[in-house]
């Protein structure tokens, strides 16, 4: 495949030096340009980002994930031509292989926003605590919005830059997963879900992500 020039990957960045770089390795021969928000690391995350060929924007505190989603978002708006972003996790977890299908999906079907799920094909390895809580938020979505997901807090998104451009992030934690939804829906513009991949690698399930993550979803379901 030829690489892409039209669609950036926007990856939020803390403490991943470990598999930052691979990830970016990875990612590079098919997707030219990425962007990542060094989101306040106390490692050296950015600088392993940067050497794997990344471009790098440093927040220098903490400030959540739907703030570096933001930063990213501005900076694509700002500086590049880009046609498409691409939200994608920093961890190893998203596959580069269904973001290419998500831009063809939204090309060929003159799509704006495709949401990934890893409910729609098969079954999905996770405990059934998380299963219950992104079943429960995908209910809570579905009833805010009316947009019936099954897997609303799902990192892997694709968006057209008319939707990135009509969208502003301003929750932190898991609750900007919600946010960017329900901002989404407001646009109206076409969309569409499809079935992606998880990989939970031993490096993510020994960070303890899949409790943590839930734990958080459920807060922010209650506090929303």
């Amino acid at each position: 495949m030829k690489p892409i020039h039209d669609t950036w990957l926007v990856i939020p960045l803390y403490n991943e030096e470990q598999v930052i770089g691979d990830v970016i390795r990875a990612a590079l021969p098919t997707f030219e340009h990425i962007v990542c928000i060094d989101d306040g690391s106390t490692d050296k995350s950015g600088q392993a980002a940067l050497n794997a060929g990344a471009t790098v924007i440093t927040h220098p505190i903490n400030l959540g994930q739907g703030a570096a989603l933001q930063t990213g978002f501005d900076y694509l708006t700002k500086y590049t031509d880009a046609r498409y972003a691409v939200t994608f996790d920093a961890d190893g977890q998203h596959r580069v292989s269904d973001a290419v299908a998500m831009r063809e999906r939204a090309l060929a079907d003159d799509l704006a926003i495709i949401y990934g799920s890893r409910f729609l094909e098969g079954q999905v390895d996770i405990s059934p605590l998380k299963r219950l809580v992104l079943k429960t938020a995908a209910m809570v979505t579905r009833w805010q919005t009316g947009l019936h997901l099954t897997d609303a807090h799902n990192g892997l998104r694709l968006l057209r830059m008319d939707a990135v451009k009509r969208i502003y992030l301003r929750q932190s934690r898991m609750a900007h997963a919600s946010e960017i939804v329900n901002e989404l829906a407001r646009t109206r513009l076409p969309w569409a879900e499809m079935p992606v991949h998880i990989d939970y690698t031993d490096y993510s399930r020994a960070k303890g992500q899949s409790l943590l993550n839930s734990v958080n979803i459920l807060v922010d379901l209650i506090l929303g």
